[in-house]
């Protein structure tokens, strides 16, 4: 079975240099500190570019497949760009990520909107954009989407999305196929769904059903049932409601290495269950082959990105753990606070010192939750090295906050020795920017 981007713990050009300091992208991190200063969020282009290759050999079996970057894990103009260069639409969750890829130049028939609960706006930028495809999540979207629709004098294309009632062994705040969710129509409610669109808004043109069923997924079961349940619907409708719908959306939700005990599939071994589960379904169940859209995001950007961080102050607790604090945190990674996320870190300049340390990464930021990484062993570290933290491209910059009132770190693009600023540091003056004193006040 063939080895994918996503199994790896480090981007691809990672390598120690003739100094002993890392390089990634042919680009010495101790000299991208020095040009840019920490917290820094670094992507390797190449490591981008080579997943999105994976995905495309993987299911290159399947001749009508989307591929659809889940933009909620990153979403830059720099990476929707290489994203849409190397062939793939967007999954968009928000009128933000809408105008993102818009500007970014992408196509926009291959984007779909998803989401809970859009606003009447986000909808309406989405019609006028021409977002070629709108999941519709719940009633009152499918009225506020005709809504617009009819007010345009416009035809929408749609999806359902469906609550397939699986659950995945992720975390629980990350799983969303499951009954108990805040996503998408329960199986119950889709005949009810199906006849308004088919019978009241005939602004709405249905293509087909949408599922997803988590994040940071390890299993390939759960696509395999996934599939049956979206294939069998199918039918269903189309024996019930005499309707041809041509198009199934599985989502994404394949993990990635964050630990050395991670063991995530490939992208293959999940393009064998999910194309064969759908040719076994598409048989078993007498409908034409549909196409067949899946929505990456995590596997596609996270091994790509990494942070840089400069180690400062340490604290050794009597019996305890020692700590050693960096100049960044929950603010720029707030995935180890919310998910109990687990991240691998080495030192990235040149260390003499051989002997390891167990110490615990902590945050700069005035909680006691700010933890990065717990008990990780590292050479004795040092004020003023380099801590570089992997597999950090998804979710957290896209999840960055101005905590504390510290400015959101800057991004730069590394690739063949040379690094390009793709989102810039934010200044003082950009923290206040839409801050207003009431005249009354002064």
């Amino acid at each position: 079975m063939n080895e994918s981007t996503n199994q790896f713990l480090r981007p691809i050009t990672l390598r120690r240099n003739d100094k002993g300091n890392l390089e990634i992208g042919g680009c010495d991190v101790v000299g991208l500190v020095q040009q840019y200063g920490t917290p820094l969020y670094v992507i390797d282009e190449k490591t981008l570019r080579n997943i999105c290759v994976d995905y495309k050999k993987a299911f290159a079996k399947y001749d009508k497949v989307n591929m659809m970057f889940a933009s909620k894990s990153l979403c830059t103009l720099a990476t929707s760009l290489i994203l849409a260069q190397e062939g793939f639409g967007f999954d968009v969750v928000s009128g933000g990520e809408i105008y993102t890829v818009y500007k970014s130049g992408a196509d926009m028939n291959k984007v779909l909107f998803n989401g809970n609960n859009k606003s009447y706006d986000e909808l309406a930028l989405a019609i006028e954009l021409g977002v070629g495809r709108i999941s519709a999540d719940n009633f009152l979207e499918l009225d506020l989407l005709n809504e617009i629709a009819k007010s345009e004098n416009k035809t929408v294309d749609i999806l359902l999305r469906i609550t397939p009632g699986i659950e995945c062994h992720t975390h629980e705040y990350i799983q969303t196929g499951h009954l108990d969710s805040k996503f998408g129509f329960d199986l119950t409610q889709l005949d009810e769904a199906v006849d308004l669109v088919l019978n009241s808004y005939t602004n709405l043109k249905l293509h087909g059903l949408h599922a997803h069923i988590g994040s940071q997924i390890f299993e390939t079961q759960v696509y395999h049932d996934e599939i049956e349940i979206l294939v069998k619907e199918i039918a269903r409708l189309d024996e019930k409601f005499g309707i041809k719908l041509d198009e199934i959306n599985i989502g994404g939700g394949l993990g990635v290495k964050y630990t050395e005990t991670d063991y995530p599939p490939s992208t293959y071994e999940i393009a064998d269950v999910i194309i064969d589960s759908l040719q076994k379904s598409i048989k078993k169940y007498g409908i034409e082959s549909p196409s067949l859209f899946i929505e990456p995001g995590r596997s596609i950007i996270s091994t790509s990105g990494v942070t840089l961080y400069t180690i400062g102050s340490s604290k050794q607790v009597p019996k305890g753990r020692k700590y050693v604090a960096v100049d960044g945190g929950m603010a720029d990674n707030p995935r180890p606070s919310m998910y109990q996320a687990k991240y691998f870190a080495e030192i990235a300049n040149s260390k003499e010192e051989d002997t390891l340390q167990t110490v615990t990464i902590a945050g700069r930021f005035c909680e006691s939750g700010d933890i990065l990484i717990k008990d990780i062993a590292l050479p004795q570290p040092s004020e003023g090295d380099i801590l570089c933290v992997y597999n950090t491209g998804a979710y957290n910059y896209s999840m960055a906050s101005n905590y504390n009132r510290v400015q959101k770190s800057q991004m730069v693009l590394v690739n063949n020795s040379k690094s390009d600023i793709i989102v810039n540091r934010e200044t003082l003056e950009d923290l206040i920017s839409h801050d207003v004193i009431p005249d009354r006040l002064k």
